[in-house]
């Protein structure tokens, strides 16, 4: 979103001017007129100062879901569309939702359905939350799919919430075992260095080896730095690359420990997202084409293009899924049952919670298996500097 200032009149003939926050020129002329003012001049703002500024998403998951919940609960108690974005918007504490939900409500003033005025913003309202309310203003459930989505966002900031806390532990033991060696081998290994020196003894290899890492590290450090964050680049670079991602993805799911974990995390999400998409009378090609685009996952993404494909075709959802290792049994078997009953959407709910709970268990147990893993990890990473240093001083014991 951008800032516009603006000079116009308001529909008593009253000069007015200020500063609008929108989308486009278009957002800002609709917003200005919903206001009652015809601006005559409007500009926009390039200064870095009207930027808008962050870090992640732009509204939190727990500020969505009250969003949502509230929502859901005005339209139930019969308030309309206008009144009840317009309430949401004034009690809203982050200013990107406020503003978002400020020009939703002009738009609705307007005439324009909900649907196309929250397509406007997609940085605020993801597009399955969209497509979810295209649906509800077509059955008139719009308050239940609300509440639905609200419940599914939880689930999914759940689901995230599990794996960082599960990679959270080997980060950051991970993280500290290279700063103790960086530590180690910057400041500590070279006041050995000259201690060995000046007793002139012959020092073993492997010490050897170590000194010279010291010394590498202590002249070019920012070589270190540079390559560390050329790499970072050149990561995020390749990822974007669909050929290359999908190798990627595909390795990650291969990990030992953590790729079990993540395929589980994988399934937990696609079946929840198809499901509540199901449920929510969503066409199954639009609902398999959305869960496609917010899965995360290449592996996945070209699953659900084939099943896409098979069902074009008239054949099953769960044909691709059979033969592809990523699937269990389990999955495909109930998606099978669930396009044979006409209870896809229930059957797909009974596959997320499942994997939900599976997950639950994997989580305590990768927690289990890390911890004293990474303990070695860190003993052999300081260890091995701390020896280096141990084992010429023992020579130069004996002949003192």
């Amino acid at each position: 979103m951008a800032y516009y200032r603006y000079q116009g009149r308001s529909k008593e003939g009253k000069a007015k001017a200020g500063k609008v926050n929108a989308e486009s020129k278009q957002e800002a002329l609709s917003y200005l007129r919903s206001e009652g003012v015809v601006a005559y001049e409007l500009e926009e703002l390039n200064s870095i100062l009207y930027k808008d500024i962050y870090f992640g998403r732009q509204v939190k998951n727990r500020d969505f879901v009250l969003f949502l919940r509230q929502f859901a609960t005005l339209i139930d108690a019969g308030i309309s569309l206008v009144a009840a974005t317009g309430i949401l918007a004034e009690q809203s504490d982050n200013k990107y939702l406020k503003a978002a939900l400020e020009h939703v409500k002009g738009d609705l003033e307007t005439g324009v359905t909900l649907t196309e005025a929250m397509e406007k913003y997609p940085k605020i309202f993801p597009e399955l939350l969209v497509s979810m309310v295209h649906a509800g203003e077509i059955s008139g459930s719009l308050d239940e799919i609300l509440d639905n989505m609200a419940s599914y966002y939880e689930k999914q900031y759940r689901l995230k919430q599990k794996i960082t806390s599960s990679l959270a532990y080997p980060m950051a033991v991970g993280t500290i075992s290279i700063l103790v060696s960086i530590f180690l081998l910057v400041f500590i290994v070279p006041i050995f260095t000259d201690m060995f020196a000046s007793f002139g003894e012959e020092i073993p290899v492997y010490t050897a080896i170590i000194l010279r890492i010291s010394s590498l590290a202590q002249g070019y450090w920012w070589v270190i730095v540079i390559l560390a964050v050329l790499l970072s680049v050149i990561y995020q670079y390749l990822s974007k690359k669909a050929h290359i991602a999908k190798r990627l993805d595909r390795a990650k799911l291969k990990l030992p420990l953590f790729g079990k974990f993540l395929q589980k995390a994988l399934l937990a999400r696609m079946t929840q997202t198809l499901s509540s998409l199901l449920a929510s009378s969503v066409p199954i090609l639009q609902a398999i084409s959305i869960t496609e685009r917010v899965i995360g996952n290449q592996v996945f993404k070209q699953v659900l293009k084939d099943s896409q494909a098979s069902l074009e075709e008239g054949e099953s959802l769960a044909g691709p899924m059979k033969d592809h290792w990523a699937f269990p049994k389990l999955v495909t078997q109930m998606i099978a049952v669930g396009e044979s009953s006409g209870s896809l959407d229930s059957m797909l709910k009974k596959v997320a919670d499942f994997y939900e709970q599976e997950l639950d268990d994997a989580s305590d147990k990768l927690k289990s298996l890390i911890e004293p893993i990474m303990i070695v990890f860190l003993a052999v990473m300081v260890g091995a500097i701390v020896l280096a240093i141990i084992i010429p001083m023992f020579s130069i014991f004996e002949n003192i």
